[in-house]
Formats: C-alpha cells, structure tokens, sequence
C-alpha cells in the first residue's frame, strides 16, 4: 500500500502538470465570483503542511516565517506579483518540503504534537492525522486550482 507521503507526492507531481504552461500573469489573476489565485493556492499548501505538521509537531518550520504568514489560513493575495523565480521556487518546494517532512517522520519527529481541531471540525491530535488532513486539504486546493483555471478560460 503507497504511503501518505507517496500519495501526496504523487498527487502534487498531478498538481503540478496542471498548472504548467499557465502564463505567469494568469497566476495572479483573481476571476469574478473568487477570492484567490492560482499562486496563492499554490503557496498555500506549501504552507498549510507547514504549519500542520511542523509548527503543531513542536518542530522549526522549513520556510520562513514571513512566506508562511503571508499564504496561512484567512490570508488572500495582496495584489503582489512575485518573479517567475519565486514561483519556480514555490514549485520546488511543493515536493521537496513533503519529501523532508517524510525524512524528519521516519527520524521520529514530530512527537510533541499539539491538538488542533481545523475549521472543518477535525482535531488532529498527532502527526498522522496531520498528514492525512493535508492531503484532503490539498484536494481542496488542487479543486480550487482547477476552477480558477476554468473561470479564467484556461481549460478546454
């Protein structure tokens, strides 16, 4: 049976397919009826497993402080448009983040995990909770994703 960590892998490689070839400018557009961005989402989830996992497992979080507060839950974008290399970045660390957090779990990591119950009304009390609600998160997201695509008349 393929790991939480191979699904999230695989699903965010899927992710990724979907947002190549999508003009940098796109990215940043917010289409009628939405309040975010493909970007946004994006930086997002890099984010989001950040905090699930690293900040609520008691650990230092891999990205800065700064990335993490501007992409958490109940931010939006700000109208910023950041560099092609930013984004490539991002892209990079949707893997390589979830291959580190995958490194630092098999190290036992994460044993002092906080209890958090989400806005979906599901308390994580450990990391394999936590895992596991990020990949549905991620789902959310990669949803979101495809709809802002199609609003923007980016999908056949």
């Amino acid at each position: 049976m393929a790991s939480i960590f191979d699904l999230t892998i695989k699903s965010r490689q899927f992710l990724l397919t979907l947002v190549e070839g999508v003009a940098h400018e796109d990215l940043f557009k917010i289409p009628s009826g939405f309040n975010n961005n493909i970007w946004w989402n994006l930086a997002h989830l890099v984010a989001t497993e950040q905090l699930l996992c690293y900040k609520l497992g008691g650990e230092a979080m891999l990205l800065e402080d700064d990335f993490i507060n501007a992409f958490r839950k109940d931010t939006k974008p700000d109208g910023t448009q950041v560099s092609p290399e930013e984004v490539a970045q991002v892209k990079k660390w949707l893997i390589e983040t979830i291959a580190q957090t995958e490194t630092d779990h098999k190290a036992g990591k994460f044993k002092n995990y906080n209890a958090y119950t989400t806005s979906a009304g599901v308390t994580l009390s450990n990391i394999d909770e936590a895992l596991a609600y990020s990949f549905y998160h991620d789902g959310i997201h990669t949803g979101s994703i495809l709809a802002l695509k199609r609003a923007l008349g980016l999908v056949g």
